[in-house]
């Protein structure tokens, strides 16, 4: 059985990067992640394999555009975690800096996001780019 690799990147104890389907899979589907950071890493997922309703599913109601679009062509390259950080009882962030790139042009998207718990789901709020 051949497993699709997880886009985050995550790994387990030994260093190998978790599948999907052990990894963020589980959140697209529709359980919910246990902590922001993990939150993160699915939003990432969704925005690698094109996941639009995922993705404006966990954007929280106060902040989620009417409609997403995502970069055509963009080709995802990675992502690393800097600090997770809990701020409050329902509140954390989440430093990431996200590679990729379009139209042969690199992009580094360095950001601290802001997430939310409600209900027992954690939300992508907002974020400030670095």
């Amino acid at each position: 059985m051949n497993l699709t690799p997880c886009p985050c990147g995550r790994t387990n104890p030994k260093g190998q990067v978790l599948s999907l389907e052990a990894c963020c899979g589980p959140y697209h589907a529709g359980q919910a992640a246990p902590d922001a950071e993990s939150l993160m890493r699915s939003r990432y997922s969704a925005f690698v394999r094109g996941d639009v309703p995922y993705l404006l599913a966990t954007w929280h109601g106060s902040q989620r555009p009417a409609t997403l679009e995502l970069e055509a062509g963009a080709k995802w390259l990675g992502l690393e975690i800097k600090q997770h950080r809990i701020t409050g009882e329902h509140t954390a962030e989440v430093e990431f800096v996200a590679r990729f790139r379009v139209g042969g042009k690199a992009i580094r998207q360095h950001e601290r996001s802001r997430f939310v718990r409600e209900e027992g789901r954690w939300y992508y709020v907002d974020g400030d780019v670095l």
